[in-house]
């Protein structure tokens, strides 16, 4: 429970053991990372979080920020009694780890950013997120298979297929208020790049050189601004390289929680 609400994730994994904390993207629910979680839950201690309005998550208010998120997240690791973890969040939930970052950093023992930034939008971004609010509030249905079908690279797309289906069926269960509350949240968030700077644990950055919604050049100007920084820049990926790229990304991520925690 958080602000009277309810917050829904899955702890898995080896007690004791170095903790991997996973924050899905937009539209998306915990259920995308399960077979990470089934892969590293035998050697380290593994949360993912349903974020508000995603998946079993309630819907809070018709604003969720990044900073309400990031409180959210907060609230799931007091209850599971963790102290320091290392975090990996993809696109909305790198923006959330982000915001994570800049309130609780002396929980981090690293921060893993797939397919995120830490820019505020700019005034087109902010307009076409007004956008996506209307096309929504229209069809959310049309949107959703649209939106998800686009976030890969479109040599993937047939041998994922199923996998791309199975995605959009989930997304499809996100209910119409979180939706909106995250679209909004996101066109009011503000930079995070001093929280870069600022942060004297390990970062990864992953990018796919062929995602059109986050731009290489974005991505490694940022990978610059931290005191120690790794990049993965995936040929043949759009926005979802864990998906795109499973066993690949799946092993640099694990060597990547083992790292900062040793």
């Amino acid at each position: 429970m958080f602000e009277n609400r309810e917050l829904h994730y899955r702890d898995e994994g080896r007690e004791n053991a170095e903790t991997l904390v996973l924050l899905h993207g937009f539209l998306q629910s915990l259920d995308v990372w399960s077979s990470f979680t089934l892969s590293y839950m035998r050697h380290m201690r593994v949360i993912a979080i349903d974020l508000p309005g995603h998946g079993y998550s309630s819907t809070f208010y018709d604003v969720h920020t990044m900073d309400f998120m990031a409180n959210a997240v907060k609230a799931v690791l007091d209850e599971a009694g963790v102290e320091r973890c290392t975090m990996a969040g993809h696109s909305l939930g790198g923006y959330v780890a982000l915001a994570f970052a800049s309130h609780y950093n002396y929980m981090l023992n690293g921060l893993a950013l797939l397919h995120s930034h830490a820019m505020a939008d700019d005034e087109t971004k902010r307009r076409q997120r007004d956008e996506v609010c209307r096309q929504v509030h229209i069809n959310r249905a049309s949107f959703i298979v649209d939106f998800i079908t686009n976030l890969f690279d479109e040599s993937k797309r047939e041998y994922l297929a199923s996998d791309i289906k199975e995605l959009r069926d989930q997304c499809l269960e996100t209910r119409e208020a979180g939706i909106l509350a995250a679209q909004r949240g996101m066109k009011l968030r503000t930079s995070r790049i001093q929280t870069l700077a600022n942060l004297q644990v390990p970062v990864l950055f992953v990018y796919g050189k062929n995602d059109k919604r986050i731009p290489i050049e974005v991505g490694l100007s940022q990978a610059t601004i931290p005191h120690r920084s790794e990049v993965l820049l995936l040929d043949g990926v759009s926005h979802m390289s864990f998906m795109e790229e499973r066993d690949y990304v799946k092993q640099r991520l694990s060597d990547f929680v083992h790292q900062c925690h040793s």
